[in-house]
């Protein structure tokens, strides 16, 4: 065989090596379902490198269940996520969201802070202590000692970047983002100054995940104030 003829051989190889992948059944499986959610919140539900679109791995299956039902429901405004999973129906949701809560993946290293010490001393009391003087319960009284989350509906704190958290909680503040009532993250929200809530990202976004990352099985203590989020 001349050698000229060699590379068109291997192209005709490679085109029918692709014909043949293409004509290969696709698995019917929840994994591979799921690659349309993975095309945005990451391989496998990891996050998007952007920061925009948050991890799903690991997650409670209840938060990410209520978090679908919002999306579709309205209660969550993001064009993209309510028209692709409008049609779906509460147990293909359930059965959705139990396959990214039972992924337990690596979790991507923390942001460097910016702030002094004593706006993140000030962070850190708000988050582990809370303010009771203006009726501020502690982020740890319901997303748990470690910030990890709490089973089966509080998600955890950390491995979320910055710009997400800020996201998240300024959507609560301006109502773009809401919560069966009593909408207690809205309440939580609008009394934390725009600096505080800077200030609490930067914190949470600059901590290493802890030894385990995973979810509390139960809230610490009786949640501090009503939430419509924590009913079955």
């Amino acid at each position: 065989m001349s050698t000229r003829a060699l590379p068109a051989l291997a192209a005709t190889l490679l085109l029918l090596v692709g014909i043949a992948a293409a004509n290969e059944p696709v698995p019917d499986t929840l994994a591979q379902r799921a690659l349309a959610c993975t095309g945005c919140h990451g391989k496998e539900g990891r996050a998007a490198p952007d920061g925009y679109y948050p991890r799903l791995a690991g997650k409670p299956a209840g938060y990410l269940y209520r978090q679908l039902l919002n999306f579709r429901d309205g209660r969550r405004d993001y064009g993209l996520m309510s028209e692709l999973i409008a049609p779906l129906s509460d147990a293909y949701l359930q059965e959705l969201a139990g396959h990214f809560a039972s992924l337990d993946l690596p979790y991507s290293p923390p942001q460097p802070t910016t702030l002094p010490a004593p706006e993140l001393a000030r962070a850190q009391a708000l988050i582990r202590q809370g303010d009771a003087a203006r009726r501020l319960p502690a982020c740890t009284a319901c997303h748990g000692e470690r910030l990890t989350g709490t089973q089966p509906a509080v998600p955890g704190l950390l491995g979320l970047s910055r710009d997400y958290l800020n996201g998240q909680l300024g959507a609560w503040r301006s109502g773009q983002r809401r919560a069966q009532a009593p909408d207690c993250m809205k309440t939580i929200a609008q009394a934390l100054t725009e600096s505080e809530i800077n200030a609490v990202t930067q914190f949470l976004a600059s901590r290493t995940m802890p030894a385990d990352p995973h979810p509390a099985d139960r809230l610490p203590a009786p949640a501090p104030m009503q939430c419509g989020s924590l009913t079955p």
